[in-house]
Order: C-alpha cells, then sequence, then structure tokens
C-alpha cells in the first residue's frame, strides 16, 4: 500500500473519530425548553389534546418543548405576545399560548 493511501486511511479514521466525539458530546448538550417551538414542530409532550412530537396547535405554545442547546433556552430571542409582553422560553411548562 503506497504512503499516499496510508496517509489518507489515518486521516479519514482520525475525522471519523472527531466527528464521533462532537456529535456525541452535542447530543448530551440539550434541554427541554418549553413554549419556543413553532406550531406542529414541537419534539414532544404539547400537554392535554396531544400526543407527541409535531401535534402541538399554536406557535408558542407554553406546554410544548422542543430540545435547545443547554444554557440558551431562557435567552432565545422569540416574537412578543400580541398584547407587547416578552415571551420567552422555560425550563418548565408555561401557562401561556395554550389553544382553547
Amino acid at each position: 500500500m503506497s504512503t499516499t493511501i496510508k496517509t489518507l486511511a489515518v486521516a479519514g479514521a482520525v475525522a471519523a473519530a472527531v466527528l464521533g466525539h462532537a456529535t456525541t458530546v452535542s447530543a448530551q448538550a440539550k434541554e427541554k425548553c418549553f413554549g419556543v417551538s413553532l406550531a406542529g414542530k414541537n419534539d414532544c409532550a404539547a400537554g392535554p389534546g396531544t400526543t407527541c412530537a409535531g401535534t402541538s396547535k399554536v406557535d408558542y405554545q407554553g406546554n410544548a418543548w422542543s430540545l435547545v442547546d443547554a444554557g440558551t433556552c431562557a435567552t432565545m430571542e422569540l416574537p412578543a405576545m400580541a398584547d407587547g409582553t416578552a415571551r420567552m422560553g422555560s425550563l418548565e411548562a408555561l401557562e401561556r399560548d395554550i389553544p382553547s
């Protein structure tokens, strides 16, 4: 086997190992964030009347969550509510934007 092929094989193996580690680290650094998903785009547990992923009824539904990078939930920029009140994500279910 030529030196070039050996070098490429080693570089490929190293790249695969680094990519695998990065994927594992990012998967561990997530948290549930309530009130940040768009209608039908939640990850799971959208509260009464819904079953699981993709079942939220309205944008930013307070009892629906999505996985976000750890530490970013409460600082995500979201559109203000209709009355102008700031809308923020939460690590716990919220009582706002619940469909009737």
